[in-house]
């Protein structure tokens, strides 16, 4: 997926670099993301993916490397970039003033397109009162209006960072349903950004995992859960661990326990832990997307 013709991508990075004085927020990223993915991009508080984002919605410059959106550099065509996109980010920024009418108004005339029926549907979708005011609304109804702005124009690309942070689970189904029926509808590709893991692996096909800038991780969802076990071994008396498998992302020893999270897994990686570890017993786990993510995490923190 990641060597698709450059005009089959919808987002390219190589070696991207963000630095706010002495503090390196994005380093040297390089990530692809094929036109027609929903890609989840996970990743702890301050582990640069609100920042990569505003690199490619051309809100930052980037210190270093390459960045295409559509084929377009967001640093030159910002303009041209936020007319194919449509963005929802954790903070609204749409007139509190302004009734929702008003917004889609003024929506209407900046974008180039923009599909009246579409937002007509996606207004009883979310239930919104065209004449409501947005200082009237819930923190739910404001994104949910964000929403309807961003897909209106039939941008291309939906780029979503935390927008659905702190709002009610009904209120977040609400949301993804309205998300997955525009995809489907329309074959775009999905950027979506946040802590939900259940979201992110209801919405995304694939996904990435960045902490302090770099890429843990790229893989599509199902292989990611398939090859990604957690081994845990029980050691003979008086024996340590001396070699972890091929593989390990994190390992955690308590007493005898040996707790070893291992990605590209095969049988072979319960060979080689026999084989160079002295073991009476070895069970393989299977775990979920979560604790993939946490132990990517804390592993590389382990090991940096």
């Amino acid at each position: 997926m990641t060597d698709a013709p450059i005009q089959e991508r919808a987002i390219e990075l190589v070696g991207v670099t963000k630095r706010f004085g002495n503090e390196v927020a994005v380093d040297e990223l390089t990530l692809t993301i094929p036109k027609g993915t929903a890609f989840g991009f996970l990743g702890p508080n301050g582990a640069g993916k609100t920042t990569t984002i505003k690199m490619l919605m051309g809100m930052l410059r980037r210190d270093g490397g390459t960045t295409y959106v559509l084929g377009l550099d967001p640093a030159l065509d910002a303009v041209a970039v936020k007319a194919r996109v449509g963005y929802v980010p954790e903070q609204q920024f749409i007139h509190r003033w302004m009734r929702t009418r008003e917004a889609i108004s003024y929506c209407r005339a900046v974008f180039p397109v923009w599909n009246d029926q579409l937002c007509a549907e996606l207004l009883k979708l979310f239930e919104l009162d065209e004449n409501k005011k947005v200082i009237h609304m819930s923190k739910g109804m404001v994104v949910k209006l964000a929403l309807v702005l961003a897909l209106s124009h039939e941008p291309e690309l939906l780029v979503l960072d935390e927008p659905m942070a702190g709002l009610d689970p009904v209120v977040r189904e609400e949301l993804l349903d309205g998300v997955l029926q525009s995809v489907c509808d329309r074959e775009q590709t999905i950027l979506f950004s946040s802590h939900t893991l259940g979201d992110v692996q209801r919405l995304a096909d694939t996904i990435g995992i960045i902490d302090h800038g770099r890429l843990l991780v790229r893989s599509d969802v199902d292989t990611l859960l398939s090859t990604t076990k957690r081994v845990r071994a029980v050691m003979k008396d008086g024996a340590a661990p001396t070699t972890p498998p091929d593989g390990t992302i994190r390992q955690q020893l308590k007493q005898r326990e040996w707790l070893v999270t291992v990605k590209d897994f095969t049988p072979n990686t319960i060979e080689q832990l026999r084989a160079a570890n002295e073991v009476d017993l070895v069970d393989v786990i299977d775990i979920g997307l979560e604790d993939i993510f946490k132990d990517y995490v804390r592993g590389r923190r382990a090991s940096a």
